[in-house]
């Protein structure tokens, strides 16, 4: 059974993205890996000959992070390919990750969208399983810079006091590793292509939300090198506020009864205490 992977380049670092292919690659499963690669130059077109099982395609036009990939799950949907996933050039894994999360997809046919424990690669836990955004979280998160504020709201956003020990329903996945069921796209869609990045992960996860379950499966783990670019560069932080305001557009901003909801049925789930 086939599996289609895509990953979204621009400009990216070499050896860093040697790593994270080399990790694709190195499994038993019967794949095909698509690199998308929107940087101005065909520079890592020398990744093309790398594999058989490697296509590459240029995508100067740069239309967005969340458009390449679509590019790559169209083709995977119209190959009939089970599942594909959608992976960032600066994440790496050992041998057996991709068999694992494969054999439990296959034995879980509710479970729609899949992400791991996701460790920075000194080993500690990076928390990107989240509740459904709030303004404020956005908001806050990004410009009060009170470590003793910020952490006492990451310990509700971002799901902190969770210690990643048990399988979960999470509303808002990462993009940087999320393995998907192409039968739940067909019924919800690709990556909506108004965000040219950021926030279209938490878009998709909440519309596959609605249809099937979108679980954090810690039972296994991957290493993200993580940058958080929005916060080091300016154009970036621009790009960041653009999509805050076309995500809360499309589901409202501080009236979102799906969105109360949800978040309270997760943290309800994971034991919640307000402090």
């Amino acid at each position: 059974m086939k599996i289609s992977i895509s990953i979204v380049l621009y400009n990216n670092s070499i050896p860093m993205l040697q790593k994270t292919i080399r990790s694709v690659l190195n499994t038993t499963l019967d794949i095909t890996l698509y690199l998308i690669d929107n940087s101005p130059i065909d520079t890592l077109n020398i990744f093309a000959s790398m594999d058989a099982q490697i296509k590459y395609l240029h995508n100067p036009s740069n239309p967005g992070y969340g458009a390449a990939h679509n590019i790559a799950i169209t083709n995977s949907i119209k190959s009939g390919t089970k599942y594909h996933l959608v992976l960032n050039p600066d994440v790496y894994f050992e041998d057996g990750i991709l068999e694992h999360i494969f054999n439990y997809m296959n034995s879980h046919s509710d479970v729609g969208l899949l992400m791991p424990k996701v460790l920075y690669p000194n080993g500690d836990i990076q928390y990107l399983a989240k509740l459904l955004p709030t303004p404020w979280d956005l908001f806050a998160r990004r410009f009060i810079p009170i470590k003793s504020y910020l952490d006492k709201l990451n310990r509700r956003y971002s799901l902190t006091f969770f210690d990643y020990s048990s399988i979960v329903e999470i509303p808002f996945i990462s993009g940087c590793f999320m393995f998907l069921r192409t039968d739940t796209l067909k019924q919800v869609g690709l990556f909506d292509e108004n965000y040219f990045m950021y926030l279209e992960d938490a878009d998709l996860s909440r519309r596959i939300g609605t249809v099937t379950k979108t679980v954090l499966y810690p039972h296994v783990h991957i290493y993200h090198e993580y940058e958080r670019g929005a916060y080091k560069n300016f154009r970036l932080l621009w790009i960041f506020i653009r999509s805050t305001f076309t995500y809360f557009n499309k589901y409202g901003w501080f009236f979102d009864i799906h969105r109360k909801k949800i978040n309270q049925q997760t943290l309800q789930q994971l034991g919640w205490i307000e402090s």
